[in-house]
C-alpha cells in the first residue's frame, strides 16, 4: 500500500492511472523478472544435471527480460512525458493568451461603448493598451512557430560570415527605448579586432535578443546591463551581467526548459511567454556552441555563450 502510495505521486504527474504508470509498470516488470527467474532455476535444476549451465540460462533469462522490460517502460514513459506535455502547452498556451485577449476585448468594447464618452485625450492610451496587447500574442505566436521548427528539425538554414560585434551594437540600439523605460543602463564592451563568425545571422539575433531582453525586463529600475565579446580559443565568446532578481537555487536546473519561468520573475508581473531561454539554447547549439549562466537570489544573473568563429 505504502508502494501504491510513491507510485500514485509519480503517476499524477504524467495525469495516468497507476497500471499506465511507466514508474509502476517497471516495478511490476521486476517482480515478474524475480518470478521468472526462480521458476527458470527450479526447473532447470531439477532438468538439467550442469549447475554451471543452469546459472548461465537463468542469468541469460533475466538480462533479456530486463532489456525487454527497460525498453517497453522507457517507451511508456516517452509516451506519458508527451501526454503531460501536450496538457502543459495547451494550458500554458490558453493562459498566455487569455490576458492579453482580455484586455483588448476590454479596450474594444470600452472605445466603442455609446454609453460612454471617451476624452479624446485619453484615446490615445487606449490605443497604446491595443497596440501593446496585439504585440504580446504576436510574439507568443513567433515564438511558438519558432519552437516548433526548432523540433522538427527546421534550425538548420542558409549561414553566412558576419560581425557579430556589429549585430549586437544593433540590438542595443533595439533596445535603448526599453531600456530608457525600465530605467536600465546597458554597457557593451566589445574587445577591439574581433573576427567575424560564420552562422545564421538570424538566429543569432533572436540569441542576443532574448539574452538581452530577459536582462533588461528583470533588472529592477536603476540597475545595469553589462555585455562584453572576446576571443577565446577559437570561439567569440559573450557575456551578459545584470544585477537583477536572479535566480533562485531550486529553479536554475529549470531554467532552459520550455515556458518555465523562475517564482521570483513571475512575481515581477513582466511579460513572457517563457520560452526565450528555450530558443537561446537551441540557436547556441545549432551554431556549434554551447551557452551556461550563473545566478544568485537577489543579486543577478550572468548569461554567456561561446560560437565558433569557423565552422566545425
Amino acid at each position: 500500500m505504502e508502494k501504491q502510495i510513491g507510485f500514485s505521486s509519480h503517476c499524477r504527474k504524467y495525469g495516468l492511472s497507476l497500471w499506465q504508470c511507466p514508474q509502476f509498470l517497471f516495478f511490476i516488470m521486476g517482480i515478474f523478472i524475480i518470478l521468472a527467474t526462480l521458476t527458470s532455476y527450479f526447473i532447470g535444476s531439477r532438468y538439467i544435471s550442469d549447475p554451471l549451465l543452469v546459472s548461465l540460462i537463468v542469468i541469460l533469462l533475466v538480462l533479456v527480460l530486463f532489456v525487454i522490460s527497460f525498453i517497453i517502460t522507457q517507451g511508456f514513459e516517452r509516451l506519458a512525458e508527451a501526454n503531460r506535455m501536450k496538457s502543459e502547452f495547451v494550458s500554458i498556451v490558453s493562459h498566455q493568451l487569455r490576458s492579453p485577449l482580455t484586455n483588448l476585448k476590454w479596450t474594444v468594447d470600452f472605445l466603442t461603448s455609446s454609453k460612454i464618452e471617451v476624452v479624446a485625450e485619453k484615446k490615445e492610451d487606449y490605443y497604446k493598451i491595443l497596440k501593446e496587447n496585439a504585440a504580446r500574442m504576436g510574439e507568443l505566436v513567433d515564438n511558438l512557430l519558432i519552437v516548433s521548427r526548432i523540433e522538427q528539425g527546421g534550425m538548420v538554414s542558409k549561414k553566412e560570415r558576419f560581425s557579430l560585434e556589429e549585430l549586437i551594437s544593433e540590438v542595443v540600439h533595439d533596445f535603448f527605448p526599453f531600456a530608457i523605460a525600465s530605467n536600465v543602463k546597458i554597457e557593451f564592451s566589445p574587445t577591439a579586432g574581433l573576427p567575424n563568425i560564420f552562422a545564421n545571422k538570424y538566429q543569432m539575433k533572436l540569441l542576443v535578443d532574448n539574452l538581452l531582453g530577459n536582462a533588461i525586463r528583470y533588472t529592477k529600475g536603476g540597475g545595469k546591463v553589462e555585455i562584453s565579446l572576446l576571443s577565446k580559443n577559437k570561439n567569440l565568446f559573450f557575456k551578459i551581467e545584470d544585477n537583477g532578481v536572479g535566480i533562485p537555487l531550486d529553479d536554475q536546473k529549470y531554467i532552459f526548459q520550455k515556458f518555465f519561468r523562475a517564482q521570483n520573475a513571475a512575481l515581477q508581473q513582466t511579460q513572457g511567454t517563457g520560452l526565450g531561454l528555450y530558443i537561446a539554447k537551441s540557436v547556441a547549439e545549432n551554431a556549434g556552441g554551447k551557452i551556461g549562466f550563473k545566478s544568485k537570489e537577489g543579486k543577478g544573473s550572468t548569461f554567456w555563450f561561446e560560437i565558433p568563429i569557423k565552422p566545425r
